[in-house]
């Protein structure tokens, strides 16, 4: 008897084996590595943002309204709640990517900003803030360069014969990925350039009064 449950449990593991299961196993593992690796280094963005607010405010006290929208594009991203579960929700995981996408977007529109304030380089904590900023977001593509390599593999595994009837079987479904626009626009991190001279203010010019 116990030899033919080792017989069982072997030919079980064997048909296990070769219709992909463990296959599916191993790359799903992968993709939660990959994605919380994404989710750490986004937060760790997040982490960064208020100290760099309140570093440059300052100085770049005129640009209220880019301020304003990086720390609101900070607050949507971070009140969306980033769980492994997320790649399973086709509408969750779109609204965190987009909220993602806004705090790239207003961080980019701000480090443009900071190019016009080269003065800003003097002060205390700037310069580290600054490193770590483009340190991050550089970790933050080569983890999202991942995520989409394991993804893209059990995505192939799950959708591909035979093995897409394990997939069924066991209840794998395909997971979010990241779309090629967003890889294009959001992973690029922004640039930051002090050689940039300060632009003076514009002083519009009086209009001659018309002879009357």
């Amino acid at each position: 008897m116990p030899f033919l449950r080792a017989a069982v449990l072997l030919l079980l593991t064997a048909l296990l084996g070769g219709c992909g299961y463990n296959t599916m196993q191993k790359q799903d593992e992968q993709v939660t590595s990959a994605w919380s690796e994404v989710l750490n280094q986004y937060q760790r963005r997040a982490d960064l943002v208020p100290n760099l607010v309140n570093t440059v405010k300052g100085a770049v006290a005129a640009e209220k309204d880019i301020l304003d929208s990086v720390i609101e594009a900070r607050a949507r991203a971070t009140s969306i709640q980033a769980t492994p579960e997320l790649i399973n929700d086709p509408q969750a995981f779109q609204q965190w990517q987009a909220a993602q996408g806004q705090l790239s977007s207003a961080l980019s529109r701000l480090m443009v900003v900071v190019e016009r304030y080269p003065d800003l380089k003097s002060i205390s904590g700037f310069s580290d803030l600054r490193a770590q900023l483009e340190g991050t977001e550089n970790r933050i593509a080569v983890a999202r360069n991942r995520y989409i390599d394991a993804v893209r593999a059990y995505n192939v595994t799950v959708r591909s014969f035979p093995t897409n009837l394990t997939a069924k079987m066991f209840g794998q479904k395909p997971k979010q990925n990241f779309t090629v626009q967003d890889e294009a626009t959001i992973s690029k991190p922004p640039s930051v350039d002090f050689n940039t001279p300060a632009q003076p203010p514009q002083v519009e010019q009086p209009k001659p009064e018309s002879p009357g």
